[in-house]
């Protein structure tokens, strides 16, 4: 029996997770579950970078008393895009910012004038969004920023977090990627596009691929946590990329879809795809396990739902996502849309009034209960869903007739039928552990457990239920599709 820990951190909570290899088949043990979430200080969002550290350390002790020697490797993944900025001693210099703090508000525009926009995409192949690293490291020199003028080392989360595990800097490629500082056609960082841009190259560190062995766990980190010295892996840091490595399929004729407060949504190649179609339709390509690209989409998911539950948890009523979710199955079907694509709802907030307000201004009836309210969001993602399938088969020219839906949202059975209903494909569910998997799976990988990433979800296959939902009903969703379409041009041109 081997058994590997898997740190996962998520944009709302992080677990360790024990995987047990035996038997030719993968279980999963969670031993220690804990949450996430910005911090607000003096106007500006931080995450508590700190009490992660503590958590992970926490996990780390508790795997250690339970199987001590037992334990064969570590890996760890978190979100993309943040990152911790250090000095020239190895301190931490300040909280890192969340991406959802509102100092890159209109900053694109600002880089555009500089470095114009098709020029980014060539040189890094990766989607336009105001959270990317790029943006956030370009608010720091506008800003003449005294903590950046003293960084001698950026590190994305990940890799921060495995510096404190075993003392070595390094960037893992797929998390890399998502900063849109990375250039995939030399493979390396972009270097005098940042110059450019006033942001000093010479603090990103070296770029390692997934499964690489960073080194021991260090001595003091061992000795404060009980457990043994054993090798941290380098696993997918980028929680997608980890996930996507669990994806159960079989052949290539799939899109894959990582479901939960963001939906990314792709199919995997062995190079990037960037072109004229590919930049008009905002696609990234994002770094894979294997040498492989993500070409995909990232949507905004189900943070429309966590955010209405949680505006209504602020107001006293408190409800599950189970019980959400029999809310708006007992909803009138399309009774209004919204346009993910305005970025209103990108940021923290009041969501029930903004998407009330969307429909008022769009000439819709604005849902009234909460069963419409998130029939709505989900109807509207499971829309956009349609549109992301129809540019993946258009860009890579080939049919692809299933849908993988992992992660936790994968758990939400009425948005699962809404993704099969509103695409038409089908959609295969599961496992709802994909980051924890994919995060063991590279491990097992890096350390020869397993010889090929193909071998690896034939052992997911075999190892976790998955759920298949049939489309229904096309022609309502057709209609629905159109409305939504007029909707996502009204935002265009407005």
């Amino acid at each position: 029996m081997t058994k590997f820990l898997a740190f996962d951190l998520g944009a709302e909570s992080g677990r360790a997770v024990v995987g047990h290899l035996e038997d030719n088949r993968l279980r999963l043990e969670e031993i220690h579950r804990f949450p996430n979430g910005p911090v607000r200080v003096l106007g500006s969002l931080h995450w508590d970078v700190l009490r992660l550290w503590t958590e992970i350390k926490q996990g780390l002790a508790l795997a250690a008393q339970a199987y001590g020697p037992a334990l064969t490797a570590i890996g760890l993944d978190t979100w993309g895009v943040d990152f911790g900025l250090l000095a020239a001693d190895d301190s931490l210099l300040g909280n890192p910012y969340h991406y959802r703090d509102s100092r890159t508000e209109g900053l694109m525009d600002k880089v555009f004038q500089i470095v114009p926009r098709p020029a980014i995409y060539e040189r890094t192949g990766i989607q336009f969004l105001p959270i990317n690293s790029l943006y956030q490291l370009f608010a720091m020199v506008r800003t003449g920023s005294s903590t950046l003028a003293c960084t001698r080392t950026f590190l994305n989360m990940p890799d921060l977090f495995n510096f404190w595990l075993t003392g070595r800097q390094a960037s893992e490629f797929t998390i890399a990627t998502t900063s849109q500082c990375y250039d995939p056609w030399v493979g390396d960082w972009a270097g005098d596009m940042l110059d450019k841009l006033g942001i000093p190259a010479h603090i990103f560190a070296e770029i390692i691929q997934p499964g690489t062995v960073l080194d021991s766990l260090l001595t003091s980190v061992a000795e404060e946590t009980g457990a043994p010295a054993i090798p941290v892996i380098a696993s997918a840091g980028h929680d997608t990329a980890s996930a996507v490595a669990a994806v159960p399929a079989a052949g290539a004729d799939y899109i894959y879809l990582s479901s939960g407060t963001w939906s990314l949504m792709g199919v995997e190649l062995d190079e990037p795809l960037i072109n004229e179609q590919s930049l008009a339709y905002d696609f990234t390509n994002e770094g894979g396990v294997g040498g492989t690209f993500r070409f995909l989409k990232n949507i905004m998911g189900l943070w429309l739902v966590q955010e209405c539950r949680r505006e209504w948890a602020r107001s006293g009523e408190s409800f599950s996502y189970d019980e959400l979710s029999r809310m708006a199955a007992e909803a009138p079907a399309f009774g209004s849309l919204i346009s993910l694509k305005d970025t209103r709802f990108l940021p923290p907030g009041d969501m029930p009034g903004r998407i009330r307000a969307f429909c008022r201004e769009t000439g819709q009836s604005p849902p009234e209960t909460k069963g419409q309210i998130i029939r709505c969001t989900l109807e509207s993602l499971a829309l956009e869903y349609r549109w992301v399938a129809e540019r993946l088969g258009e860009l890579v020219d080939q049919p692809l007739s299933t849908i993988h839906i992992f992660g936790g949202g994968s758990q939400n059975r009425l948005l699962n039928q809404f993704a099969a209903d509103a695409t038409g494909r089908r959609v295969v569910a599961g496992p709802v552990e994909a980051t924890a998997i994919g995060n063991i799976l590279v491990q097992a990988l890096g350390l020869g457990h397993i010889a090929s990433l193909a071998e690896g979800r034939a052992l997911v296959r075999r190892s976790f239920a998955l759920e298949t939902y049939k489309p229904r009903d096309p022609a309502a969703w057709d209609e629905a599709y159109q409305r939504y379409l007029a909707l996502n041009k009204q935002v265009a041109g407005s």
